[in-house]
């Protein structure tokens, strides 16, 4: 076999049509072999001798795409001074952009022996780990673009590529729970009937299924396992694991856009499947344990853990920040994503121990040209000291609004004192976001996520049910700001079956008329249960999977949440793209008139009103005439008035309409409490809002 020397960069296996580049970083190393595998395993091991700024390096002219490889590195193994080499591992190269095989429960993954760790373990791992496979990176994209959207058109569909997909009964069986499945025109259908402007898939970069989880006969479900950040993960693929995936996914996110919806990943660079010191090695550890990873000062052979998993990059790395960078890049230029929500991102701004807004990671991304055009939404939190940035992230980030879910959740379900609070976050969180420089659309506004209790379960269960899990039921959050409605769990009751129908169209509706963007996560449109589980990781089962058999009450309820999408896709008054002026965030008046707040009586609210713990219910004027900013075209934007009666009251509220300088004639909507009322009421009347009820009433501009 031919031998050239290659260059160091592009890191990772770069097939050019005619041979592959083969290039790995190790500072550490002694030695680096590559090593071509055959379908069975088989092993031919090639001597990299080339080595610059401690890239090792060859070019092989007779490598094509589909070669499986990985790599041996030769080097320390002293875990008290961080150094974990070790040659009888076969490595994943971190590069990778498509991988064959999964982890197993072997002991010949660990380095050590698994009843006495004190002893190394130098079993052959190359049977049962993960291969790096050389892909062809072309693919006929077409006129492929991206939809472009502003934050203020966006509404956010958090989904799971298997989740989503795998009881659809318009999908072929066997492109089930596959990306496939996701560019099928039934989901795409479903997607475009339903209003979703771009769906946010679940982690997709290349996964472990955790041995652990494995021996108790379950599997990692969410994916937040990553241990390749350039590789579609394998199980999703219908096309094979030796590069259809990668041609699959590119599909995928072509069929999207095609259909005018934006493709965001769900990433998890904040940590890998390594695990602690007790975990397994398969890639970063034993290529170079001491530059990829976070270890404990005075103790190297642990790991600085503030992601839960067992480790954490380590982001003052140089080559920790390239390795991220190119990843991103990758997954914009090449696998033409729209955007990226960053799993546990206050880790990835720990470039010491504390989180900083001044990190080299902020700075790498608002100069890089690619990834700063790009949404950018960070989950702002971790489980390190200091840890919950909620509004602490810099210009170009987003942030998934965590105080916006306890809020809403805490309103609806009656909570004292709740209602300034609950005002702030209807208004857009300008309390969190508007010292940075940002606007509403800085907000995800969400009340549920795949982390927790479904919307449906949110209102039938006051605790989790997690048993399912094998843990105990320990695991999962305890403290939900769930509300059962009066029973816990399934019901005959049709009082309480009502009440709960009312309470998720509350949730909805608050979400859909929030300033700032919304996320729905997928399936709390069809009322998706996962029978009280509020911690599904492992469960890749019917008790995470969309249930797709609706019977009448879960298809009224699709045809409901496909109107309030609607609506605010047509009245930009619901999604302002700047924050209201004045003291307009919690019940003060607005210079410009944007939005007022008034008592039920029909007056505004007092500072005595707002103060008032049992205070529950509000009447909030959206002004459209008054919204004083241009379309994205540059024209002057004129919408119609609105008016949101929200009673969260144990009982009913009547509420008066206030003066006609407001409007003479309302149109209703939107009511909780029934689908079907269109009725139309004028100013000054009163009107009886039921316990627990939204209404929305419609003025049409000039009336």
């Amino acid at each position: 076999m031919q031998i050239w020397p290659g260059k160091p960069y592009p890191l990772g296996a770069t097939f050019d049509g005619r041979g592959t580049n083969f290039a790995i970083y190790s500072s550490v190393a002694t030695r680096v072999e590559l090593c071509l595998l055959d379908a069975d395993r088989n092993e031919t091991r090639i001597d990299l001798t080339e080595v610059d700024g401690f890239v090792w390096h060859a070019y092989l002219p007779e490598v094509t795409a589909g070669q499986r490889y990985g790599f041996r590195v030769h080097g320390p193994h002293d875990p008290a001074q961080g150094h974990r080499c070790d040659p009888s591992k076969l490595l994943l190269d971190p590069y990778a952009k498509a991988i064959t095989g999964q982890v197993t429960t072997s002991s010949t993954l660990y380095s050590h022996d698994l009843v006495d760790p004190s002893r190394r373990n130098e079993e052959d791992s190359a049977a049962d780990t993960l291969l790096g496979v050389v892909i062809n990176p072309y693919f006929d994209w077409g006129s492929d673009r991206s939809p472009g959207l502003d934050y203020s058109e966006s509404i956010i569909y958090e989904a799971h590529v298997k989740g989503l997909t795998m009881r659809h009964p318009d999908i072929p069986e066997e492109l089930r729970g596959t990306y496939a499945g996701i560019g099928h025109p039934a989901t795409i259908a479903h997607l475009k009937k339903l209003g979703v402007t771009t769906i946010e898939l679940m982690p997709v970069h290349q996964f472990v299924n955790d041995p652990v989880l494995q021996g108790r006969g379950l599997s990692n479900y969410w994916g937040y396992n990553t241990i390749g950040f350039f590789a579609p993960h394998n199980a999703y693929s219908s096309s094979g694991e030796c590069g259809g995936q990668v041609r699959e996914f590119k599909a995928m996110v072509k069929a999207l856009h095609d259909a005018g919806i934006e493709v965001i990943l769900d990433v998890v660079y904040n940590h890998t499947a390594e695990g602690n010191h007790m975990g397994p090695t398969l890639s970063f550890k034993g290529i170079d344990n001491s530059s990829y990873y976070r270890l404990v000062e005075g103790d190297r052979q642990h790991y600085f853990d503030t992601t839960g998993t067992g480790n954490s990059l380590l982001m003052s790395n140089p080559h920790v920040l390239q390795l991220i960078m190119d990843s991103l890049r990758y997954w914009v230029t090449d696998m033409h994503v729209d955007g990226f929500r960053f799993d546990l991102a206050s880790t990835l701004a720990r470039q010491f121990a504390e989180v900083s807004r001044l990190s080299a990671f902020f700075d790498l991304i608002q100069q890089d040209p690619v990834v700063s055009q790009v949404k950018l939404i960070a989950e702002p939190w971790d489980i390190g000291d200091g840890g919950y940035q909620v509004g602490g992230f810099p210009p170009l980030w987003t942030e998934w609004n965590g105080k916006y879910r306890d809020t809403v959740r805490d309103f609806w379900r009656g909570e004292f004192s709740s209602l300034p609070q609950f005002a702030s976050r209807l208004a857009g969180s300008a309390d969190l976001y508007e010292h940075t420089g940002r606007r509403p659309m800085a907000s995800i506004n969400f009340v549920t996520a795949h982390d927790g209790f479904t919307m449906h379960d949110l209102v039938s269960y006051n605790e989790k049910h997690n048993e399912a899990n094998g843990e105990g039921n320990a695991d999962g959050e305890s403290h939900n700001r769930s509300w059962n409605c009066g029973a816990e769990g399934p019901t005959e009751d049709p009082q309480i079956r009502a009440l709960r129908a009312r309470q998720h169209r509350n949730f909805l509706t608050t979400l859909i008329f929030s300033q700032g963007v919304p996320m729905i996560c997928h399936g709390d449109e069809l009322a998706r249960t996962q029978q009280g589980n509020n911690n599904s990781y492992c469960q890749d089962n019917e008790i995470s999977w969309v249930d797709w058999n609706l019977d009448e009450e879960r298809q009224a309820l699709l045809e409901f949440t496909g109107r309030l999408l609607q609506l605010r896709r047509d009245h930009p008054v619901m999604r302002r793209r700047r924050f209201f002026k004045g003291a307009a965030q919690r019940g003060g008046e607005s210079d410009l008139s944007e939005v007022e707040w008034f008592s039920p009586d029909g007056s505004h609210m007092t500072e005595e009103q707002w103060n008032q713990p049992w205070a529950r219910s509000t009447m909030v004027f959206y002004n459209g005439a008054a919204i004083q900013e241009p379309d994205r075209h540059g024209r002057p934007i004129h919408d119609d008035d609105f008016l949101l009666l929200l009673n969260a009251a144990p009982e009913p509220v009547d509420f008066v309409l206030p003066h006609s300088q407001y409007g003479l004639t309302w149109h209703t909507v939107v009511n909780t409490a029934d689908d079907s009322d269109t009725s139309t009421h004028q100013e000054g009347e009163a009107i009886r809002v039921p316990a627990r009820t939204s209404l929305i009433l419609l003025n049409p501009q000039g009336q």
